[in-house]
């Protein structure tokens, strides 16, 4: 079990992990070594995520959600696998947890009557101080 919050936990069934080879520098070890892990879930049969976590998870993945509803995670900024896939855990728990936060719903709102004519009475203003500009005559 992975823990997201108090109330939420992903499964490990509904995780898959496999280890790649790392791209990138490395020296000879870069070629013999799979350090790097992809992991992916599988958001859309998960049965701890509700429909809309699913939707803002999907959202918020981008490119890295497949069109089936499979998140990929490819983790391989370390040189080991314990390393790499503890960070790419930990990134899955992160987007999880953004997902779960609904957005805020919006209010349309009106300017007050006063703000009115607070704008306007000032733009008046500026445009008496702008007709004052001009050029300067020599009427003698």
């Amino acid at each position: 079990m992975i823990f997201v919050t108090d109330t939420l936990s992903i499964s490990k069934d509904d995780i898959e992990e496999r280890f790649i080879r790392s791209p990138g520098a490395g020296g000879q070890n870069v070629n013999k070594v799979s350090s790097a892990v992809q992991l992916r879930f599988d958001a859309r049969h998960c049965k701890s995520l509700s429909n809309a976590v699913y939707l803002r998870l999907k959202k918020l993945a981008g490119r890295r959600m497949s069109s089936d509803g499979i998140l990929v995670l490819t983790a391989s900024q370390f040189r080991t696998q314990a390393n790499n896939r503890k960070d790419a855990e930990d990134r899955l728990v992160e987007l999880v947890r953004q997902a779960l936060v609904p957005p805020k719903f919006r209010r349309k709102t009106k300017p007050t009557y006063s703000a009115k004519l607070k704008r306007l009475d000032g733009k008046k203003r500026k445009s008496g101080l702008k007709k004052t500009r001009g050029r300067v005559r020599n009427d003698d």
